[in-house]
């Protein structure tokens, strides 16, 4: 069997959010991670609100080779599930990230940036919503950009060439079930 492989006749970096209160989220933008690292482009991820608990992606990405890297900036949930860090350290944290994607954007080394959990920092006030839109003006035409975490805000959602919002419809946590390595985190 023959497999096409399609080529847009123009190339354009888009802008994604996904948004909403289920499941799913930073799940979504790991499989476009590996979706574009099939397609031999540069990715790079970087992650505002986790870093103190293990995640299977730190190590999963390590297994796409120098295709795909991952920063995990943060200091974990803020103000959640016992997180022993002041809102102050968070937010340096997360400027700290903002710097980094910048770095990252302009450095024209990347075809996809992936904002993990950006959202979250937005809604929380780690991060300004004046260095978001900025992030979004000052992306390159050719680079895609995701942005993942609840609550997106609506300047950001009108900004997006595709939003999607995740629902929950059932959640194992709420029947009790403890979260599950490889499916929760």
């Amino acid at each position: 069997m023959e497999i096409t492989k399609l080529e847009p006749e123009k190339k354009h970096g888009l802008v994604v959010v996904l948004t909403g209160n289920g499941k799913g989220k930073t799940t979504s933008a790991m499989g476009m991670a590996l979706r574009a690292a099939g397609h031999q482009l540069k990715v790079c991820i970087i992650q505002f609100m986790k870093g103190d608990l293990y995640s299977g992606e730190w190590d999963g990405v390590k297994m796409l080779g120098d295709r795909v890297e991952l920063h995990a900036t943060g200091k974990g949930f803020c103000g959640i599930q016992g997180n022993p860090y002041p809102h102050s350290v968070h937010r340096e944290n997360a400027q700290q990230a903002v710097q980094l994607v910048n770095q990252k954007m302009l450095s024209g080394d990347y075809d996809v940036l992936i904002l993990d959990e950006i959202n979250n920092a937005l809604q929380l006030k780690l991060i300004d919503l004046d260095q978001v839109l900025a992030i979004l003006d000052n992306k390159p035409q050719l680079l895609h950009l995701v942005l993942t975490g609840r609550d997106a805000h609506e300047e950001v959602l009108k900004r997006a060439d595709t939003a999607s919002r995740v629902e929950e419809i059932t959640h194992a946590y709420r029947k009790d079930i403890e979260p599950q390595p490889g499916i929760d985190y």
